[in-house]
């Protein structure tokens, strides 16, 4: 256990204004003390590393510079404003990072004023700022906006939207642009620092708009000429011609852990008194300083705990297969029976799977990058044309997608085969990462089949079950972590359409479980049965389409049915609601009780208390039953 390093600057300080008085030399010593102390905050608590360590140059620039908070610091995704957290009155909580009851993994609103925008889906922050910039100028205010995002962000449409809107107006806006990954510029060193420094000060911004002045009385075609070829001359010296034609005035690339290229630079864009919209290209390295990092920048990209000294890895415990590596155990099953199935991932394949996937089939594997509206339409123009696209998105990530699933893939009635990792309580991403929702907004499509996995042997058999649906779309979740330690099959074998099963028979009450709330289902039966109540358990398997027999049978033969998911109201309980009301068999005294995520955004905890807060435990299953039959609980069943 790290005892801390040493941070005698870092700290003296508590907040931002505290940076304002430093010269170039006490900055350099604070970033050096900023970027060891978040080593060793992560080390214990795991988490984002890569991209915090990436930024820590520039997270002390920004705050040496500007005003925060009253100058709006907008960090995109989020997950690099570790530094920043320790700079904005945080420090003393960084070690409960991700934690329960801690600091988000994120920018949030509620934790800090210094966070004025929360994020933790990629490419909103120029949105944002663009929004804060605007409301800025009609209130007549005169505080800056900066927003900073990632290169891998660029990959995501809004970010072009974002850009093109605020390029076609005259908000005085900033945006860096940290390009930590794609190298989209060309070498940086001395001599660009040199023209950065130029371009961005006052003299050549005010000689370059009185040249514009006089250009204007030349003929209309010169005019544009000359505009043009100012604008490419320094496109060509910069690589900034793109961000040009966007309405962007262009500076960089510059090296974004230089403090003396960094610091003159966004101290003239600062006092600059001309409008518009600027972007400031900076070149960073992931992970930069800490040597593991910067090695193996996707490995330390999101960490678990691990030894500072030698940047090894603390092991978890062994245990059984995560869900996500028997999805692609049990895609690559389907691929090697069928050359039509292709995987797509919005730029998460090791998080869905599908990089395994691509080490067996490289030429039918696709990551499209943070873009889940194309990777849907994307998938629906393969299916079209015959093949099998398995489209490998987050729960949370698709609903960024949503339109795409339903005007181009369910009006078309295409066979695109969603499947979504991560559905279902998440732990320490929290609120921005829960994957509650999707049951709920796939539920509603025509002709969607919609299927969840109780098991990861369950999984592999729909995976095999999607594979065979070739007549319209149809969506698989499953959950975070690992499996229940089931032997897994070679193959998954295809289910029957719509049919679910029943693990246990009793005769009063009923469990119907759709997902991995299924093991909670049988522990609380074993409950109830030790109470004198006989109860049923059965696995729905689908919810659309629905098993109408097993629902009858359950409803019909037991007093009291219970249903249990884990996803937002509106999700499986409404399908069977639904079914039971058009079939009357909520008309002769059945007590059905759903049971699904309450009516709340839950925050970052362990997966295990998140099921616990959102009342979906073996207890609230029995607890639950026993209200239902207004039998008293004498003692409360003891959690598992």
């Amino acid at each position: 256990m790290s005892n801390g390093p040493e941070t005698p600057l870092l700290d003296t300080v508590d907040y931002p204004r505290d940076l304002h008085g430093m010269d170039a030399k006490q900055l350099r010593q604070l970033a050096d003390e900023l970027r060891a102390e978040t080593i060793d905050a992560v080390s214990m608590t795991g988490g984002h590393l890569g991209a915090g360590l990436g930024v820590v140059e520039l997270t002390v620039a920004l705050h040496h510079v500007f005003n925060t908070p009253a100058d709006r610091l907008i960090w995109d995704v989020g997950h690099q404003a570790y530094p920043h957290k320790i700079l904005t009155g945080r420090r003393n909580q960084i070690r409960t990072l991700r934690q329960g009851g801690g600091l988000s993994g994120f920018t949030k609103r509620s934790e800090s004023e210094y966070d004025p925008f929360g994020a933790a889906h990629a490419a909103t922050s120029i949105s944002a700022a663009l929004g804060f910039a605007v409301a800025r100028d009609l209130s007549g205010d005169n505080n800056n906006v900066i927003a900073v995002i990632g290169d891998g962000s660029l990959s995501a449409g809004m970010a072009y939207e974002a850009m093109n809107n605020a390029g076609s107006m005259d908000a005085r806006l900033i945006v860096v642009l940290n390009d930590n990954d794609m190298s989209i510029a060309p070498p940086v060193g001395a001599m660009s620092a040199y023209l950065s420094r130029l371009i961005s000060s006052r003299s050549y911004r005010s000689m370059r708009h009185v040249m514009r002045d006089l250009a204007k009385k030349f003929p209309r075609p010169l005019e544009t000429a000359a505009t043009r070829a100012e604008e490419y001359a320094r496109g060509m010296v910069t690589g900034g011609t793109l961000f040009e034609e966007l309405g962007f005035y262009y500076v960089g690339p510059i090296d974004g852990h230089n403090l003396d290229h960094l610091l003159p630079i966004l101290k003239n864009i600062r006092d600059s008194d001309e409008g518009g919209p600027v972007l400031i290209h900076v070149v960073t390295k992931k992970g930069g300083g800490y040597p593991p990092a910067e090695s193996a920048p996707d490995k330390y990209h999101g960490v678990g705990k691990f030894d500072v000294v030698t940047g090894t890895l603390a092991k978890s415990p062994p245990g059984p297969p995560s869900y996500t590596s028997v999805f692609a155990k049990a895609l690559i099953a389907e691929a090697r029976k069928d050359d039509r199935i292709v995987g797509i991932s919005a730029a998460m394949p090791s998080g869905t799977g599908i990089d395994k996937f691509a080490e067996v089939f490289p030429d039918r594997s696709f990551d499209v990058g943070i873009a889940e509206q194309h990777a849907v339409t994307f998938a629906a123009g393969l299916a079209a044309e015959g093949y099998k696209p398995f489209c490998a998105i987050y729960s949370t990530f698709l609903q960024r997608g949503y339109d795409s699933v339903v005007h181009d893939v369910a009006i078309q009635n295409l066979p695109v085969r969603f499947a979504m990792d991560r559905a279902g309580m998440v732990g320490a991403d929290g609120v921005t990462h829960q994957g509650a929702y999707d049951i709920a907004y796939l539920g509603c499509l025509p002709g969607m089949v919609l299927m969840a996995a109780a098991d990861e042997v369950e999984l592999m058999h729909m995976v095999a079950t999607q594979a065979g649906i070739d007549d319209r779309p149809s969506g698989l979740r499953y959950p975070r972590g690992g499996g229940a330690g089931l032997e897994l099959p070679e193959a998954g074998t295809p289910l029957a359409l719509g049919k679910g099963r029943i693990l246990r028979e009793g005769a009063k009450v009923a469990i119907l479980s759709y997902g991995t709330r299924l093991a909670d289902a049988l522990k609380a039966a074993d409950e109830l049965d030790k109470r004198g109540l006989s109860t049923t358990v059965a696995d729905a398997r689908f919810a659309k389409p629905l098993d109408g027999d097993l629902v009858r049978r359950l409803a019909t033969d037991h007093e009291v049915l219970i249903t249990i998911e884990e996803g937002s109201i509106g999700g499986f309980a409404a399908q069977v609601m639904h079914f039971m009301a058009h079939q009357g068999l909520l008309d002769h005294g059945l007590k059905f009780r759903p049971m699904c995520q309450p009516d709340i955004f839950i925050d970052h905890d362990t997966q295990q208390k998140q099921v616990e807060l959102a009342g979906l435990a073996a207890p609230d299953i029995v607890a639950t039953a026993l209200a239902a039959l207004d039998r008293a609980i004498v003692e409360a069943p003891a959690r598992a």
